[in-house]
């Protein structure tokens, strides 16, 4: 796998459309770098811009970004609601695929130095590329901000990492980091008070709030042994938040960034800010991502929220993004849109059309065209899949039957699992197709030289075992996929029972399919040994899937 990193550049202009483009620009002008999103707020007067690609390109993108930021933005006329202390405030690298976080911390920090001796521009490093400890945290670096800056340049704990230790009045300082993937995330409230929301913030925040005697705001603070406060932490590890009002709206926001999804994922931090703001006579309306969300931490508040609903899980990525979105409001402000936002979306290679993505009508003309493929592999493939989520739709419906209501968990068990074998199945229908073109396509390398036909026998092979093995994954999964369809035939709500005997002769049918593609291509093999063993394991696949699919058929018969 290709190394992948997102860089998440903040820029001080979140209300000059032209600045904002003359800065994103730059970033295009990076081949193999994708630009993502661009997400400015006016009231913040800051945008957020996310793009990704190869390491060394996206330093180079942010690089370039970064020397447009120092020519068109002034900080000296900015202001803004949140915190900032340069032109690119902060230029964060995050690891995406196929790189450690400490190969990222050594592109951050030649990023930095880039910066500094190329540009002038004073740079300090944090999160996980920080060369001190202290230094880790972004808030304490840009604490003071950018008017505090010239006093801070002249503390020598404060020198930068790199570039002058000099007050740059028009371009500030730049925090360059590598941290984790983080999700901006602003929750909506029905008040215009910053107070209100930013005590809701305190709440929940794992800073917290300082300690007071009385327990009241602004009282007299609680002292440690040596004298210094003490701080009361809030309900939500890995959080951090502050509140502000935002004029383009007409509300004010409790502004989250959620450092660690894995310890409190969007969707717990949604509810808290509810609870916390109903205790404070406030109401939460709605929420908003800024910048770009992972597609599991979607998919997830959509799972919390079925289930806070005793609802099935076992429902489409696509239905669960809608539950999310709904769920914490995040149409309020304006449309999330999902291929937008959600990151594995925004990157995906549109350039290759898939076959599923034809419609049925449009598979099925494809099919019957004059096309070599699709053919009987992906044919197979599609048809498992149907037979796995009509089981899948058996647990959904049977999770939500009348007078079953203490079933709900059992069958939305069920109706993952079906899930998870209907979706490798679609996935299996382009993969079959895939494989037959990479077979066709070594078959037409050249074969002038011997060097030439060497390489192509070696290709042809390679290819053909592509060929042999997409079609018996097909037959593993088809044949995996009748534990749920069996469980439904026996457990389900019988008005469904004969959905379910139907899915049990699509599984078979997919089987023996699949199987007589293994049968053909395996000819092919030039190594005997290893044709005849995949041939072994289709067999032994069909003859267990022949035979449970009776079985479940048996069990239909009787409930008819």
């Amino acid at each position: 796998m290709l190394p992948l990193i997102e860089c998440v550049p903040n820029f001080s202009e979140g209300r000059d459309a032209a600045v904002i483009k003359q800065i994103t620009d730059q970033v295009e002008t990076v081949e193999s770098v994708r630009l993502l999103d661009v997400d400015p707020g006016k009231a913040t007067n800051r945008t957020v811009v996310t793009f990704v690609g190869p390491p060394d390109e996206v330093c180079e993108a942010a690089f370039r970004a970064a020397k447009k930021a120092a020519e068109v933005i002034d900080m000296r006329r900015h202001k803004g609601e949140h915190p900032r202390f340069g032109a690119m405030d902060v230029c964060p690298l995050v690891p995406v695929a196929g790189i450690t976080m400490e190969e990222v911390v050594e592109y951050a920090r030649k990023l930095g130095r880039r910066l500094g001796e190329e540009l002038g521009m004073t740079v300090y490093l944090y999160e996980y590329a920080a060369t001190k400890p202290e230094r880790r945290n972004l808030a304490t670096v840009r604490a003071g901000e950018y008017e505090g800056l010239a006093d801070k340049l002249t503390k020598p704990e404060w020198k930068p990492d790199f570039g002058p230790a000099k007050f740059n009045e028009k371009s500030g300082a730049t925090a360059v980091g590598a941290r984790d993937f983080l999700v901006a995330y602003n929750v909506n409230l029905n008040t215009t008070s910053t107070r209100r929301a930013n005590a809701i913030a305190y709440d929940i925040r794992e800073k917290g709030r300082i300690k007071t005697v009385d327990g009241t705001p602004g009282g007299k603070p609680v002292l440690d042994e040596a004298g210094n406060k003490v701080w009361e932490p809030g309900t939500l590890k890995c959080c951090k938040a502050i509140g502000w009002y935002i004029e383009e709206f007409g509300v004010a926001q409790i502004s989250i960034n959620l450092t660690n999804l894995s310890v409190t994922p969007i969707h717990v931090a949604f509810d808290e800010c509810c609870r916390r703001a109903e205790s404070r006579g406030v109401r939460v309306t709605g929420s908003e991502i800024v910048g770009m969300v992972p597609l599991s931490a979607m998919l997830e508040a959509g799972r919390y929220f079925l289930r806070k609903q005793q609802r099935s899980t076992g429902v489409s990525d696509r239905e669960l993004i809608k539950i999310a979105v709904k769920s914490m409001g995040l149409n309020d402000l304006y449309e999330f849109k999902p291929e937008e936002k959600i990151i594995e979306y925004a990157i995906a290679d549109r350039s290759t059309k898939r076959l599923v993505d034809l419609g049925v009508e449009g598979f099925v003309e494809l099919t019957a065209s004059e096309a070599p493929a699709p053919g009987g592999g992906s044919v197979s493939a599609l048809v498992g899949a149907l037979g796995a989520a009509l089981a899948t739709m058996v647990a959904n419906l049977s999770s939500h039957k009348r007078g079953w209501d203490d079933r709900w968990e059992e069958f939305s068990d069920w109706a993952d699992k079906g899930k998870q074998h209907w979706a490798r199945l679609m996935h299996l229908v382009d993969e079959d197709t895939a494989a037959f073109n990479a077979l066709m396509a070594a078959f037409g390398l050249p074969q002038g030289s011997d060097a030439e036909k060497a390489q192509r026998k070696q290709a042809i092979q390679s290819a053909t075992k592509q060929a042999i093995e997409a079609p018996l994954a097909v037959m593993r999964e088809a044949l995996a996929s009748l534990e749920v369809i069996r469980a439904m035939a026996e457990q389900g709500m019988e008005a469904s029972v004969s959905d379910a005997g139907v899915a049990a002769a699509c599984a078979r049918t997919a089987v023996i399919g699949a199987h007589l593609n293994v049968r053909i291509n395996a000819k092919g093999l030039v190594d005997k040994g290893a044709a005849e063993d995949y041939l072994r394991q289709a067999r032994q696949i069909e003859d267990q899937t022949v035979r449970e699919e009776r079985e479940i058929l048996e069990i239909v018969s009787g409930k008819l």
